[in-house]
């Protein structure tokens, strides 16, 4: 009996697959037309978990290795932005960040070392600590989800900046770069960003003779004067490590206060107002077009396929 029930299944799975394989002997395998292009290779210079570039290697300033562009790419999302964000924001995340990176490898070609400093899962342990999992888990999706999406404008890939919050507004892009070929990075309102908890920071340093010479339309300063030098915005940020270009200059008993205004640079994507339009029910198609408005989602294989 059990014998008779073998042979039995034996017909049925030639039944089931006798389709394919005729299809098989007549047209060959099928080949599916999507490319998986997430799961390529990419050459990144390495960073210990204190953030100084590795010694040694092929290169004096560090050492570059390859890894899957998934890796690194979740690796760049887990530094970059609050897993703790709604779904919707962290996809609009993922989507610059891989336009940001195939970016970079169309315009500088295949052996590009890529130098955007990113997290470890060593790292990502000693942030998150108990919700490593969790949060490692839901980035591999939300990169899964949006495989091979990138932002486009026109017949290129776009310039994809994004920052923690504005001062209310984002920055215009001819301004900032003092360039006309951004059209899509533009003012837009932030009302979000105004009620945040860091919204508002101080920083206290030595007197000097210093003067704001420059700001922008949305507010953000272009150029500062120290003494007899004209440096810019952002330089002086950096030299102060001061959380945003918003700032203004005070002089108080002696010291100079400079309080700023949003955390980063201003120009493209706030996440914290990504996050709060994704709590409001908006899609991360519907949060890329409100910050880079006429661009487009597309497949990035169609894209390289279309310039080569």
């Amino acid at each position: 009996m059990r014998a008779k029930f073998k042979k039995f299944g034996c017909y049925v799975i030639i039944i089931i697959l006798l389709p394919y394989v005729v299809t098989v002997f007549l047209n060959g395998p099928s080949i599916t037309s999507y490319s998986h292009v997430d799961e390529t290779y990419v050459k990144v210079r390495v960073a210990d978990a204190s953030g100084d570039e590795v010694a040694g290697g092929d290169d004096a300033a560090g050492t570059v290795v390859e890894m899957p562009i998934e890796e690194y790419c979740v690796g760049m999302l887990a530094k970059e932005i609050p897993a703790s964000y709604e779904e919707e924001a962290l996809k609009a995340q993922a989507i610059l960040v891989r336009t940001d990176v195939y970016k970079k490898i169309h315009e500088s070609g295949s052996d590009t070392v890529l130098e955007g400093d990113f997290w470890t899962q060593k790292q990502m342990e000693k942030a998150w600590g108990s919700k490593y999992s969790k949060y490692y888990h839901k980035l591999e999706e939300i990169w899964s989800e949006t495989e091979g999406q990138v932002l486009n404008y026109g017949d290129t890939l776009a310039l994809t900046p994004f920052f923690r919050l504005s001062n209310g507004w984002t920055r215009d892009a001819k301004e900032v770069l003092e360039s006309e070929d951004y059209p899509y990075l533009k003012i837009v309102e932030c009302p979000e960003d105004i009620e945040a908890e860091k919204q508002l920071q101080t920083v206290t340093v030595d007197d000097m003779d210093v003067e704001i010479t420059a700001t922008d339309t949305a507010g953000y300063v272009l150029n500062v004067r120290v003494g007899q030098e004209n440096v810019s915005g952002e330089e002086f940020r950096n030299t102060y490590k001061l959380a945003s270009g918003c700032f203004t200059i005070q002089r108080c008993n002696g010291q100079i206060r400079i309080t700023t205004r949003g955390i980063g640079h201003g120009l493209g994507l706030s996440q914290y107002e990504a996050n709060q339009m994704a709590k409001n029910g908006k899609t991360y198609e519907e949060i890329l077009q409100y910050f880079f408005e006429g661009t487009e989602i597309k497949e990035v294989a169609e894209i390289l396929l279309d310039t080569e």
